[in-house]
């Protein structure tokens, strides 16, 4: 099965950073921009893209799924579901492979939350346990996140991150501000440049359903 994410009906025209494979901008009933396989201001990803989830799109099934696997069945931080009250609006993101068979699965995951006007927050950043080798796509959720808050008025960008990835965030452009634990697990309070992360012009998605 294929699916289209409404979020990218209108894009797909700028070919200058994707990767010559990728073209053209349809992949597996996926509407693909060029900016979807940035990983980083210099780097690209020929097996993965990024994407801004619309209300309707099938793709939230795969990614309330992993969500669920990662912070649950994996880390035990809750235990039968991770959603809370920032969900009603967050903006969702995923990171999806492409496999061989016109196909495309969620593989990563991460929400994006305006709290007040110009501060943003980062969190449930996730990704399958069967991808984890690939680095990139951490990366490559960071960056979609940010770029896109920075685009739609950020200030400030903020997230929580556990202790054990630290130094990766270090690494992205981010400055730990404080040490803090959170359901018994220590975090850094983090901090985003967002000098480095090029605000996008794509649209801010309207508000979107938690079911």
């Amino acid at each position: 099965m294929v699916f289209l994410d409404p979020s990218s009906r209108d894009i797909g025209s700028s070919f200058s950073s994707a990767p010559h494979l990728f073209t053209p901008s349809v992949r597996c009933g996926v509407g693909i921009d060029a900016d979807d396989f940035r990983l980083s201001p210099t780097a690209t990803s020929e097996q993965f893209t990024f994407h801004v989830l619309g209300p309707n799109t099938p793709l939230l099934q795969g990614y309330w799924k992993l969500r669920r696997k990662i912070f649950c069945d994996e880390q035990h931080v809750f235990e039968t579901s991770d959603r809370d009250g920032h969900d009603a609006t967050a903006i969702p993101i995923a990171a999806l492979h492409h496999g061989e068979e016109d196909t495309a699965r969620v593989v990563g995951v991460v929400r994006i939350v305006e709290t007040e006007p110009g501060l943003w927050y980062g969190g449930r950043l996730g990704v399958h346990s069967a991808y984890r080798r690939h680095n990139q796509i951490g990366k490559g959720l960071i960056w979609k996140a940010v770029t896109r808050a920075n685009g739609w008025g950020c200030a400030e960008f903020l997230a929580t991150v556990q202790i054990q990835n630290v130094r990766f965030f270090k690494r992205l452009h981010w400055t730990s501000i404080r040490e803090i634990e959170i359901r018994g697990i220590r975090h850094h309070l983090m901090q985003a440049d967002l000098n480095y992360y090029t605000p996008s012009n794509e649209r801010r998605p309207h508000q979107l359903s938690v079911a």
